[in-house]
């Protein structure tokens, strides 16, 4: 060190990209940070619903483990509109409503199979949606599906890419 007080600049450096390193590297225990956007009954509603639409399964991770809702999350924080976050904050309370219309509670009080029948009866009429919730579905579906296959798990785990690799010959046809 150049002195107690005071810090050469390779010093300084060395100290914010150790800082950086221990951030990145907290793994579960940064995904468990407050949300950004949704209050935490949202976010996890958020979360639940992504993995009902993409689920786990013997060949990849679901949405929760691409850390969709915290994308969904993001991204609605970063927004400077305000309709987006309305919609979601609106569908959201309209899937809750409709869970206690058919159970008599909350779809995060709902057993799995009645969460299922829930997002079923939002999606009937995803080719044309009339009903807000028919609508948001087709939002909370796209927005789940762009997070999940742009995220490492999406691309890599389920769609298997491999990245570019060199070919040994022209696999393509000759234009002539």
């Amino acid at each position: 060190m150049a002195d107690d007080n005071n810090l050469t600049r390779r010093e300084l450096i060395q100290i914010s990209a150790g800082a950086a390193l221990a951030t990145a590297g907290a793994g579960p225990l940064a995904a468990q940070k407050a949300p950004l956007f949704f209050t935490k009954d949202e976010f996890a509603l958020v979360d639940e619903l992504t993995e009902l639409i993409i689920p786990a399964d013997d060949h990849s991770p679901g949405a929760r483990a691409a850390q969709v809702a915290e994308y969904i999350d993001a991204r609605l924080a970063e927004s400077f509109e305000d309709p987006p976050k309305q919609k979601w904050r609106d569908g959201l309370k309209r899937i809750d409503a409709i869970s206690q219309e058919m159970y008599g509670r909350p779809l995060m009080q709902a057993t799995a199979h009645q969460r299922t029948a829930v997002l079923e009866r939002i999606s009937k009429n995803e080719q044309k949606p009339e009903l807000p919730e028919e609508q948001f579905f087709n939002e909370l579906k796209r927005d789940t599906a762009f997070a999940y296959y742009t995220s490492k798990i999406g691309i890599h785990q389920e769609m298997e890419y491999k990245g570019n690799v060199y070919l040994q010959e022209f696999a393509g046809y000759e234009v002539k």
